[in-house]
């Protein structure tokens, strides 16, 4: 480990970059946080607290005098193009599917001079993902149904799951009943249109996400006509934190897809 290369004074505009250094052990480099962070929750009593997601507090941020400012997507576009005009250094990654999180993963482990570190996380992240996979193959063995899972991540309108979400739910052993749109990186393009799809599509297990907002599995069922939906007629609605998995970084990886695990393996048991 070379920890005094790389940035000193680092602002994390999106909460997985955050979560990162501190599994690293280099959380003294961060000056500034999202708003939106509870990964790890003392980073929120620590650290000055600069964005949420689409705004952030320029001037509070240049005040923090950062040598790297770290964010996510297209849609931080706007905040990385005003701190690049005030002479900051800014990486945005973009981040969609498990293989590019590890990615993003090495490349910011490489940068704090802790690529080492990060290999070995991500060498047993994968093979903690390989024995999940394997343990639905054994049931799979003995005759065990894979459940069709809608994973939703807006409800209104409703919005299907992104691709690194489809991705932990197959290694999971679940089925996403919306492959088709895991792969469209935006919001706006994972949009179901006519509900009636869905119902028709009929999912074993649902589950929500609603990007901070709780999840209300009374209101999916009172939906109408999806009280035929087999999700709903053997109450199989179940809420993962969005923290936990629609954040593209260490807590998807882990505490998510554990998640995603239990609800499908539990399924796989009784109704499989």
């Amino acid at each position: 480990m070379n920890t005094h290369l790389g940035p000193q004074r680092i602002v994390c505009l999106t909460e997985e970059t955050t979560e990162w250094l501190y599994l690293l052990g280099q959380e003294h480099r961060i000056v500034g946080i999202s708003g939106y962070t509870v990964r790890p929750r003392r980073a929120r009593e620590e650290k000055p607290k600069v964005s949420a997601f689409l705004n952030a507090k320029i001037d509070k941020i240049l005040e923090l005098r950062p040598d790297c400012v770290f964010g996510f997507s297209d849609l931080q576009a706007d905040i990385a193009a005003a701190l690049i005009r005030a002479g900051v250094q800014v990486t945005v990654f973009n981040q969609r599917s498990v293989d590019e999180i590890f990615a993003m993963l090495y490349q910011v482990a490489a940068m704090v001079g802790c690529a080492e570190e990060g290999l070995a996380w991500i060498a047993a992240t994968r093979t903690r993902l390989d024995a999940i996979g394997q343990s639905v193959r054994v049931l799979e063995a003995f005759g065990k149904r894979r459940p069709r899972v809608f994973f939703e991540e807006w409800d209104e309108p409703h919005i299907s799951g992104i691709r690194w979400v489809s991705e932990l739910l197959g290694i999971a052993g679940g089925d996403d009943v919306f492959p088709e749109l895991a792969r469209e990186s935006l919001g706006k393009n994972r949009i179901i249109a006519d509900p009636a799809e869905i119902v028709r599509r009929n999912p074993d297990i649902i589950i929500g996400s609603w990007c901070g907002k709780k999840f209300r599995p009374e209101k999916v069922a009172a939906r109408v006509g999806w009280q035929a939906v087999n999700a709903v007629t053997t109450g199989q609605l179940f809420e993962i934190k969005s923290a936990d998995i629609l954040q593209p970084g260490p807590a998807a990886l882990t505490d998510g897809v554990a998640q995603m695990q239990r609800i499908v393996l539990q399924w796989m048991e009784q109704h499989g």
